[in-house]
């Protein structure tokens, strides 16, 4: 979605010409989750975990092609 007031434009799934400047500002991994499955009565246990990746980013400006720059 691109625009302000009454120029508001929504893309299915895009809105052409738009562009999003944005500035990474760390890569890293998340807290792990500990992961534990037992069975009663079997005695089977199983142990897992999992950090997730993730990219932090700011947005810096979403522009129409034939609109000036609005900062976000």
């Amino acid at each position: 979605m691109v625009g302000e007031g009454e120029t508001v434009q929504v893309g299915t799934p895009t809105v052409s010409g738009a562009t999003v400047r944005v500035t990474v500002l760390s890569h890293g991994r998340h807290d792990k989750i500990r992961i534990f499955k037992m069975r009663r009565r079997k005695h089977s246990m199983k142990h897992q975990g999992h950090r997730q990746n993730y990219t932090e980013i700011r947005v810096d400006a979403i522009a129409n092609g034939s609109a000036p720059e609005a900062s976000a």
